[in-house]
């Protein structure tokens, strides 16, 4: 989509992990961390001796305070009716360094193991739960498209493990962003054949929002893939058939920032000028100038039909001539508004009729002529055209389809 981010993780020297989630782990001690620092702070605070760095902060009341995530601080952040903070993602609302940082006093700061978290919402089952307010806080502010938090908890990020040459240890290495996916199963994710035909060291990172930050209140979870299925078909000249599915070693845990989206039935298409979400890290211009996004961004987007998306597509430097693959279908074609380099894979969701808050999934990023140009759509894999090998797919492994199905 128009958006991507090079994860702040790329280039970082990394040691593989075990296959079961240590997210939660780090999670855990980034906030054990803050509150060590914390406690060393009220010592510190009028002292300039050599010791933990100075997490102090001044309140509007002129009081001094101390830095610490929004959710270990009593009485911090605006509060709306059901309890969710309101974070304003322009700024902190104080001198501390990160937004989703609090000045709080230190008789309001929290045990790092009683924080202050919302009770999640109350969802109804099955697939393809829409969060448009977001899960555990709001974000105010944003003006760039970002997505709430956990407002699209089928996103994933696939992630790829390089071994570094120059150890003779192969678990060390660097770990880089691929392109986007969806968790369609705990065990499943759907993402485009074009990013990771040929891969063996695939990691799945879902709940991801902030790539910056671990503070969010409900953290990532990564998994290792233990499979990977490319459709028999997939032409990687023309990305005919551009679908793979990875099959997980674990589960995902299924959280409030961690969900499965719906996949339609066979051959359900969506109608033209259906508004439809794409979601993703990417890059918000095309070349060079296009910058990778911190925050997971979200673009509305309609639907157009396949064979008037055909016409416009001819107009394009593939000519009169082309033909589009019945494997694709389209949407966009409106100014700085697509998909774009390091989206592929991410789901095109749209609306389940009669059915409110229901995503399910019709798209996933294939290719496109550009970025964002007026009259030229981006081009998707039509997910409803292969519901019957995903259906395979999955059954073969002893996995459940019903999980994504209506």
């Amino acid at each position: 989509m128009k958006y991507l981010v090079l994860l702040c993780f790329l280039g970082i020297v990394v040691s593989q992990t075990e296959d079961k989630d240590v997210s939660k782990e780090i999670f855990v001690a980034v906030i054990k961390e803050y509150h060590m620092n914390i406690t060393s702070t009220a010592a510190t605070l009028t002292t300039t001796q050599a010791g933990p760095v100075d997490q102090s902060c001044k309140r509007e009341t002129g009081e001094t305070g101390v830095c610490v995530p929004y959710y270990l601080c009593h009485s911090n952040y605006s509060v709306i009716t059901d309890g969710t903070g309101l974070i304003d993602i322009r700024f902190s609302g104080s001198n501390c360094p990160s937004y989703m940082d609090a000045c709080c006093l230190l008789p309001h700061v929290r045990e790092p193991d009683n924080p202050l978290t919302p009770p999640p919402p109350v969802q109804p089952k099955g697939c393809g739960q829409w969060n448009p307010d977001g899960i555990g806080f709001k974000i105010i502010g944003g003006n760039d498209g970002e997505a709430q938090f956990g407002e699209f908890p089928w996103m994933c990020a696939i992630l790829e493990f390089n071994i570094d040459a120059r150890y003779e240890d192969t678990s060390v290495g660097s770990t880089g962003y691929l392109g986007g996916g969806s968790l369609i199963h705990p065990s499943v994710v759907l993402t485009a054949a074009h990013y990771v035909a040929g891969k063996t060291t695939l990691t799945v990172r879902a709940g991801e929002w902030d790539t910056q930050t671990t503070k969010e209140i409900y953290p990532h979870q990564d998994r290792s893939v233990e499979k990977v299925f490319v459709h028999k078909d997939f032409n990687k000249g023309n990305l005919h058939n551009d679908i793979a599915i990875l099959v997980l070693k674990t589960p995902m845990d299924l959280a409030p920032n961690v969900g499965v989206v719906c996949l339609p039935p066979l051959n359900d298409h969506v109608a033209g000028g259906t508004k439809c979400f794409t979601s993703g890290w990417g890059a918000n211009k095309f070349g060079s100038e296009g910058l990778y996004q911190v925050i997971l961004k979200k673009v509305n987007l309609p639907v157009i039909e396949h064979g008037k998306c055909e016409v416009e597509l001819r107009k394009t430097r593939l000519s009169r001539f082309f033909d589009l693959h019945l494997s694709f279908m389209c949407a966009g074609g409106e100014r700085d508004l697509d998909a774009c380099k390091g989206d592929g894979g991410s789901p095109l969701v749209c609306p389940i009729p009669g059915k409110t808050n229901r995503y399910l999934q019709s798209g996933i990023v294939s290719w496109g002529i550009g970025c964002g140009t007026e009259g030229t759509p981006g081009v998707y894999v039509n997910v409803s055209s292969f519901r019957d090998w995903i259906d395979e797919t999955v059954i073969a492994e002893g996995l459940d389809p019903k999980v994504y199905t209506l």
